[in-house]
Order: structure tokens, then C-alpha cells, then sequence
């Protein structure tokens, strides 16, 4: 009997079959379709290319995964939307912070629903380059914060530029929740946006410890701008079910690693 693969397809039904697998599973590594399907891994990435320009997968480090769901929608959209997934890791990222600390916030919608899970009777000094997280941490009476100021960016709502950088320099946190755009276990973590990179780098470098609270489909990802390898963080929060990330890849680089109940 034939194999299965035998026969050459014709491209445009082995990439059918790709988003197939990849629907099944969450993500797919070119190098194991390129053994399912028996061509070439040239073959499998051109693939994931076109169907990356068709909009159809999100490309990542070595293969893909599915499209994200919040394409295109800004962060005053992102940030307003309830999202019971987000909140649960909130909570779980919130319940780490004590009396007494200093605590540092990245920019994000993440991070700021961390700000927003805080028990309100928490007494810290808070310092963060996001207009909206500093607002939100305002409101709590026990708060001192501290806003870095520059320029801001419109798609991030967070400030960038040599006075932010002069201010997170200057400060010894505790505790960092760093953003995260993407993040690999060979990669690192990565960005979308190059203005973001020596701020959260100045942010790692300022913090004695650092949590990374992150939904699953971003395991795995890679954005174009390198931050920092994944070991710069001590604390990686992620969801109870991981279908597109391994979240042992993060435990063996030495990675605390929690995940949250359903």
C-alpha cells in the first residue's frame, strides 16, 4: 500500500490541511508537518507564509498559530472588553503583591486589569509609564504613584524616550508585571513595537523580581523586536489548559512557572 503522502498534493489542499491541524491543535512546528506531509521544511514555511499573508495563521518561531483574536482592535477596545480569562490571571498576579512593596507596572491590558485586581486596602508606591495604569492606581487611597513621562505611544498608551528611561533607572522595585507581547523559550520575549524595547529592558534590569502574566496563545509567539531571554524572568503566570506553548520549555529554563484555576 502507498503512504499516504506519497503522492505529491497540490499545495493548496496541503495548506487546508494545515489550518485542519492547526484548529485541532492549537499551533503546528514546521518541522513536524514537514514529516507528516512528507516534503521539505522550505516547503512547509512557504506555506505558512502565504497562509500568514492571507491573513489565515499567526507566523511564530519554527511554525504558527492561529490567527489572534484581537487583530486590528485598539487598546482603548482591548482594555474594555471583559475577558474572564485575563481577570482569573489578574487576580492570580495581584494576590503576590504585599504592604509595604515597591512595585513596578509595564504597559498592557494585562497589567492594567493587575492594577485593578489590587485589594483596596493596599498600601505600596507604584511606578509605571502608563498614563491609565497610574490613574487606575490612584484611586486607591494606600497608593503613592509614580508616572514616567516622554512620549506617548498611541498604540500602546504608555510614555518611551530618555526621561522614562532616566526614572526607572533611578528606582529599586521589589516586584516587576512586565508586559508580554510574545514570549519563547529559545527566542526570549519579544515585541511589536521597537519604542517598547529599552524601557522594558530598563524595567528588568530594575526589579528584583519579575512576573510575566500571559494568556496561552502567547507561549510560543515571537514579535519582530527582541527584549530579553525568557530566564530575565523569575515568575511566569499563564492558564490552567496550554494548547499552543509547553509550559515544562519554561520550568526547565528555571522559570517558576503558575497556572490558574478554571
Amino acid at each position: 500500500m502507498q503512504d499516504q503522502h506519497s503522492i505529491v498534493e497540490l499545495p493548496s489542499l496541503r495548506r487546508q490541511k494545515i489550518l485542519l491541524i492547526l484548529e485541532r491543535d492549537g499551533k503546528v512546528m514546521a518541522s513536524e508537518l514537514s514529516q507528516h506531509f512528507a516534503v521539505s521544511e522550505d516547503t512547509i514555511r512557504r506555506d505558512l507564509a502565504e497562509l500568514h499573508a492571507a491573513g489565515l495563521v499567526q507566523r511564530v518561531h519554527g511554525g504558527a498559530l492561529p490567527r489572534p483574536k484581537d487583530t486590528g482592535k485598539d487598546f482603548f477596545t482591548r482594555v474594555n472588553e471583559t475577558d474572564e480569562v485575563k481577570t482569573r490571571l489578574a487576580q492570580l498576579a495581584a494576590s503576590r503583591v504585599h504592604n509595604g512593596q515597591i512595585v513596578m507596572f509595564d504597559s498592557g491590558s494585562t497589567t492594567l486589569q493587575i492594577a485593578r485586581s489590587l485589594p483596596s486596602d493596599i498600601v505600596i508606591t507604584a511606578m509605571t509609564a502608563s498614563p491609565m495604569i497610574a490613574i487606575t492606581l490612584a484611586e486607591y487611597p494606600g497608593v503613592k504613584v509614580i508616572l514616567a513621562g516622554g512620549q506617548l505611544n498611541p498604540a500602546t498608551m504608555s510614555a518611551s524616550g530618555h526621561e522614562a528611561l532616566r526614572l526607572i533607572e533611578g528606582i529599586k522595585a521589589d516586584l516587576l508585571f512586565t508586559g508580554v507581547c510574545a514570549i519563547h523559550p529559545e527566542v526570549g520575549i519579544s515585541s511589536l513595537h521597537f519604542d517598547e524595547v529599552p524601557i522594558k529592558l530598563a524595567m528588568l534590569d530594575s526589579a528584583s523580581h519579575v512576573v510575566a502574566v500571559t494568556t496561552a496563545d502567547k507561549l510560543g509567539a515571537v514579535e519582530p523586536f527582541v527584549v530579553a531571554p525568557c530566564n530575565r524572568i523569575h515568575t511566569l503566570i499563564t492558564e490552567r489548559h496550554v494548547a499552543s506553548g509547553d509550559v515544562e520549555d519554561y520550568r526547565k529554563l528555571g522559570l517558576e512557572v503558575e497556572q490558574a484555576d478554571d
